[in-house]
């Protein structure tokens, strides 16, 4: 599915209802994402052998009451033939929601892992620099050095170990 199109549905979606609301529908969306990552649910939300309202009946059921506006939203991606889309919206969901709360999360990429105090020091330093509350993941991956990706707001910062012993190497001959 488009992005743009599961823009368009949580844009809709967000405009119908109250930050509680939201935040209900949210968890909701969260809890059908995951389900997706059964085969079973992805046989039974593609197969052409279950009908609509069957399909419908059944992702319904996976709520636990699910509120006036979720049940029609869920209606209304039926009708439209988009539940196989609920992971992607959801998805969007949680961005619209980080965007709306000025909150993002990113993740600090390394050789190695980094401290939690380290984490949180350079999550406040990126919050104040950047008018925004983040959140860092540290993934430790073979990336000589740190970068910090905050995709949502297009921040890439690295520090490569490469780079500042390359640097380091070309100040001290200009200083000779």
């Amino acid at each position: 599915m488009s992005e743009a199109i599961g823009k368009r549905y949580i844009k809709a979606l967000m405009a119908s209802v109250d930050d509680q609301e939201l935040t209900s529908i949210n968890s909701a969306l969260g809890s059908l994402k995951n389900a997706f990552s059964s085969k079973k649910f992805n046989d039974i939300i593609l197969s052409n052998d279950v009908s609509k309202s069957a399909k419908e009946a059944f992702v319904l059921s996976m709520l636990e009451a699910p509120s006036e506006k979720l049940s029609n939203f869920i209606k209304l991606l039926n009708d439209n033939g988009r539940l196989s889309d609920i992971p992607v919206m959801s998805k969007e969901l949680e961005k619209q929601i980080a965007i709306k709360n000025n909150t993002y999360t990113g993740v600090l990429i390394s050789d190695f892992a980094v401290d939690s105090k380290q984490i949180a020091e350079i999550e406040k330093n990126l919050s104040t620099k950047l008018g925004s509350t983040i959140k860092l993941e540290n993934s430790v991956t073979e990336y000589p050095g740190l970068k910090v990706e905050i995709s949502d707001l297009g921040v890439e910062v690295g520090l490569s170990t490469a780079r500042v012993k390359s640097q380091l190497a070309e100040h001290i001959l200009k200083a000779i």
